[in-house]
């Protein structure tokens, strides 16, 4: 491959500007020759190819004498060549071309040439040669002239042939020689564009060089990077494979870590923070661990043994705290005028997670708690309802004794005394000290009609009475009035305990629940049962009295709404009481009803007070004991609207009227008049029936029918 400088020679000695003898043209000897320029550099020395030749050396003469004398015959043919170098000398041309070796120290300029253009020149100067530069004539080498085979046409036809040949390579030749001399005038014309070329290329292979190092360097660097960065993968698959490692680990450790280990803080609020939410919340923490901790198995996780001291130290100490602060709330209850229902919600039940915790951990402590709680609040509930007791004695009440019947003729009967005969008041002052009066005074009150008393039943969402209310208040009621308000506040107070005990000792059972309920509030039942039958011993109020018992049945409905039934066994043994005392107040009625009768007799009339059997006596106007019965009946059939049919109320009724109209009949058998007797009858009736007419319920329907049949009876009477 030809490089720019290679013109030049060791010793500064140039060839011949023209191409030897018989060499091929440039684009002939060399394959890539159109393709490749060529820039010649300038020769050392300032000679160039197509410059002024230089002085010839001792040397170099016989080669610069046959480059002379060849020079005018540099562009002949061949042949034409051979005949010259034959006719002048053939020794002398073969030298000057391929003579024998060149001087010591100096290059064969064929070698030059073939340097410079890369391709083999000698072989083709030697054929050249032998054709035409060595004086002969070409023959062909033949052994055997006897074996040549001159074809069909004989040895003239093949010699044309030849001839043909020889002179078509020598046209060929001739033109290559024409095209070489044209080549080298057109680069002696190119010259300074093929420097300026060559100095372009020079410059390129400069930048080239610079390239190529910075490349090298980039590659050397590229390297490093590409060595640190399989450094840094192998680390990376490390690192990955590291931390699978430990999530594996904290997979299987992380649960038993977060089992046994507690914050440093949780442990500092528990041992001196205050008791509160926060604090509730940290203790609910350290119990999760310690159930964790002892659901481990110590052989497997040797943590736990140091960890489980501790934590029951922990324990102890939570314990401790949850005792007092608990003590504190009970000793709260006993302080005056506390109340208990405040104290309940915002320190017991806001803290119920305390007394559980106790309740799992240390439950004899837990069981004295409680049973420290049921003695504070039997004191409580019995305090506070003896109290209350005592002033719903102080309230004035109607008193109805053996005066109040419906059978009794007496127009005029006792006002009032006050609610026990026990509290001596200036009304029993005065009633002793003047009795006439007893027997002047009007009546008060009314035995025998319901009035406004019903709306003590249906106002039964009404305030309940304060014991400071019930000590200032002079006006008289009737038994129904404190009864109510007792039970009331009672049977209140119960729902909120029961509810109470069921919440916060959520860890004990129905019986033992229940337990509680009835050691607290039993001695509080005890007063109530007996403030009732304070009220109903030994009074005749028979409406109220029913009054009581539609009260208490209205209890026990609230109880069962409220699904509390541990007041079930108060409110039984409260109409326990009061059925029996209705029966009794209905037999005294009815006795009353057959006394009237027995008298009415005797007397032989229908007349009122006095006796006779006059016609004034003898009157069809209804008795007016009838207007009494009425309204008697009226307001028992109007409490027992929604009465069902177990009641005994139906046959005490059944029996009090049948009393009733024994005692009509008896009258009437005294009138002698049959007309008058009927009519007689007919009023009474009707009036009964008028007055209860509007009254509701399935009981009040029955005894209409009933009153209808006999009005219809008796209805054909004249008078």
């Amino acid at each position: 491959m030809w490089r720019p400088g290679q013109w030049s020679t060791p010793t500064g000695n140039i060839p011949t500007s023209s191409p030897p003898p018989g060499a091929l043209p440039l684009h002939q000897r060399d394959p890539f020759f159109n393709n490749r320029p060529y820039s010649l550099s300038p020769l050392p020395g300032g000679i160039g190819v197509g410059g002024r030749r230089p002085q010839l050396t001792p040397r170099a003469s016989s080669l610069s004498l046959a480059s002379s004398n060849n020079a005018s015959t540099a562009s002949l043919p061949a042949s034409l060549r051979g005949q010259h170098n034959i006719s002048g000398g053939g020794g002398v041309g073969k030298r000057a071309v391929s003579g024998g070796p060149p001087p010591a120290g100096i290059r064969h300029p064929l070698d030059v040439l073939e340097e410079i253009l890369g391709a083999q020149v000698k072989p083709l100067i030697e054929e050249e040669e032998d054709m035409d530069g060595n004086g002969r004539s070409w023959e062909p080498e033949v052994e055997d002239a006897q074996g040549i085979d001159f074809g069909e046409g004989g040895l003239e036809e093949f010699l044309k042939v030849e001839e043909g040949r020889e002179i078509q390579a020598r046209e060929i030749k001739s033109r290559a020689r024409a095209y070489s001399a044209h080549s080298v005038d057109e680069y002696e014309r190119e010259k300074g564009k093929f420097q300026d070329l060559h100095r372009s290329i020079k410059a390129c292979d400069e930048v080239l060089k610079s390239v190529e190092s910075y490349l090298y360097s980039f590659q050397t660097d590229l390297g490093v990077v590409s060595a640190e960065i399989e450094t840094l993968q192998n680390r990376s698959a490390m690192l990955n494979r590291r931390i699978e490692n430990r999530r594996g680990v904290e997979k299987l450790l992380g649960p038993v870590v977060e089992d046994v280990a507690l914050s440093p803080n949780v442990i500092k609020r528990i041992i001196g923070g205050d008791v509160n939410d926060s604090w509730v919340k940290s203790l609910q923490e350290v119990d999760v661990k310690m159930k964790a901790i002892a659901a481990l198995d110590a052989t497997k996780v040797k943590a736990t043994q140091n960890v489980r001291p501790e934590l029951e130290r922990l324990e102890h100490k939570a314990i401790e705290r949850v005792r007092d602060f608990f003590v504190a709330r009970i000793k709260a209850i006993r302080v005056p005028g506390a109340n208990a229902q405040v104290i309940q919600q915002s320190g017991f039940l806001r803290y119920k997670a305390l007394f559980q915790f106790m309740a799992n951990h240390h439950v004899q402590l837990a069981d004295e708690i409680g049973q420290a709680y049921i003695n504070t609040m039997r004191w409580y509930y019995l305090n506070h309802f003896t109290r209350y007791h005592k002033s719903l004695e102080k309230l004035k009440l109607h008193v109805m004794d053996k005066h109040d019947v419906v059978g009794q003729e007496e127009p005029v009967r006792r006002s009032m005394f006050p609610s026990h005969p026990r509290v001596k008041t200036p009304t029993n002052i005065i009633d002793n000290l003047i009795p006439s009066l007893k027997s002047s005074a009007p009546p008060s009150y009314d035995a025998f009609n319901i009035g406004r008393r019903i709306d003590t039943l249906k106002n039964r969402t009404a305030p309940i009475l304060t014991a400071n209310q019930a000590e200032e208040d002079r006006t008289p009621h009737y038994p129904e009035i404190p009864f109510r308000h007792f039970n009331a506040a009672l049977v209140e107070n119960a729902s909120s305990e029961y509810s109470f005990i069921t919440e916060f000792f959520s860890h004990k059972t129905y019986d033992q629940a229940s337990t509680m309920f009835h050691q607290i509030f039993d001695p509080a039942f005890a007063l109530g049962q007996t403030f009732t039958k304070s009220l109903i011993d030994s009074t005749l109020d028979c409406l109220g009295v029913l009054l009581c018992v539609r009260l208490n049945q209205y209890s026990a409905f609230e109880m069962q709404k409220r699904r509390i039934p541990a007041a079930d066994a108060y409110i039984n043994a409260t109409n326990m009481l009061l059925w029996p005392r209705f029966q009794i107040i209905i037999d005294a009625h009815c006795e009353s009803l057959r006394r009237a009768t027995t008298s009415a007799s005797s007397r032989g009339g229908v007349g009122g007070a006095g006796g006779g059997s006059s016609a004034k006596q003898q009157s069809t106007a209804p008795h007016f004991l009838t207007q009494r019965f009425a309204g008697f009946m009226n307001g028992i059939l109007t409490l027992s609207a929604e009465a069902g049919d177990d009641e005994p109320v139906a046959n005490s009724l059944g029996r009090l009227r049948s009393d009733f109209e024994a005692f009509l009949t008896k009258l009437s058998a005294a009138v002698t008049d049959a007309k008058k007797r009927e009519r007689f009858l007919f009023n009474n009736y009707s009036l009964v029936l008028t007055i209860i007419g509007d009254t509701e319920g399935k009981m009040a329907s029955e005894q209409r029918t009933h009153f209808e049949a006999l009005k219809k009876a008796f209805g054909s009477g004249g008078g």
